[in-house]
């Protein structure tokens, strides 16, 4: 684990979070007439060049949250006080204040604020399973008791730190699927080797609970993922599609900035899309293969650097 996958995997989801925030509900035929190829401003949420958004806000009050509490716990008490003050106080924002919130993720910290209990505030129904969870978890990756874990006790672990927002146990799949497809990188891995990684690894080993919710995730285990067409593929908010596009995105990816500009394209929930890509596609490529101007422009961007290297255990 170097400090170069540890800033590409902050600076990358920042970025991709960042390209997207401008063209968010756009649908895909706009942008096929309009592609993203740069950093924009203002746009659907009116934000000024290299903002982003509650993708990338969330990310790093987990990446501090863990940092903070250190190798050798995770407390989820502290991180819920961390979510409730971005979205009471604007901790952790581009420019003070909170523009864009998930509708499951606001009523979950209107609970945690409530004082319920971390793990009971995420939602548990059918419907709870946006991608809010997802968006935020990549930090988990580079923790030392999730890294030293066995696959059962990861799981759990991924469990605790999604069901703050999304309690469901297909968001914890989903999230968990993700964090493996990173550790896969992590050790060096091709994101072709990766998915390999997981599709012969994961399904063998995931928690009953887990394990009822695979089905839903046959195209993210399907060998041939990187070559189903661009039409069958989704760009929602729902976490399945979520995780579907961000992974055929970097399976399909020849640089970071030809993979986050066509998760970013896709159109629809554009900054998510872009964050989960730009996530693993700055873990794998590294920061220093984020284009320049980008990663210039991107607000904060000093703070996130340093965050991330906090993130070297």
């Amino acid at each position: 684990m170097t400090i170069a996958q540890c800033r590409g995997a902050l600076l990358g989801l920042a970025v991709g979070d960042a390209l997207g925030v401008p063209v968010e509900f756009e649908g895909r035929s706009r942008r096929r007439l309009d592609p993203v190829v740069s950093m924009r401003a203002y746009g659907t949420h009116n934000q000024p060049v290299g903002t982003w958004s509650d993708d990338a806000s969330l990310t790093f009050c987990l990446a501090a949250s863990l940092t903070h509490v250190g190798a050798y716990a995770i407390d989820v008490q502290d991180l819920s006080r961390r979510f409730i003050n971005w979205l009471d106080m604007g901790y952790w924002t581009p420019h003070g204040q909170v523009f864009d919130v998930g509708i499951a993720t606001r009523e979950a910290i209107f609970r945690l604020r409530e004082g319920i209990a971390p793990e009971k505030a995420g939602g548990t129904r059918e419907f709870d399973n946006g991608n809010g969870a997802l968006m935020r978890i990549l930090p988990l990756v580079f923790h030392p008791l999730w890294q030293q874990a066995d696959a059962a006790e990861r799981q759990r672990l991924t469990h605790r730190v999604c069901s703050l927002t999304h309690g469901h146990y297909r968001s914890t799949l989903g999230c968990y699927l993700y964090l493996e497809m990173a550790w896969g990188l992590l050790q060096g891995l091709s994101p072709a080797q990766a998915h390999q990684r997981l599709l012969r690894e994961v399904p063998l080993g995931l928690l009953p609970k887990l394990a009822k919710e695979v089905d839903r995730y046959a195209r993210v285990l399907d060998e041939q993922l990187a070559l189903i067409p661009e039409a069958d593929i989704q760009s929602s908010g729902y976490v399945v599609h979520t995780l579907e596009a961000g992974l055929w995105c970097l399976l399909r990816g020849k640089s970071y900035a030809d993979t986050v500009l066509t998760a970013v394209n896709l159109g629809d929930d554009a900054d998510t899309t872009g964050a989960v890509a730009g996530g693993l596609a700055g873990l794998y490529f590294g920061a220093d293969q984020i284009p320049a101007e980008w990663r210039q422009g991107l607000v904060q961007r000093a703070e996130i650097e340093a965050l991330a290297d906090r993130l070297l255990f």
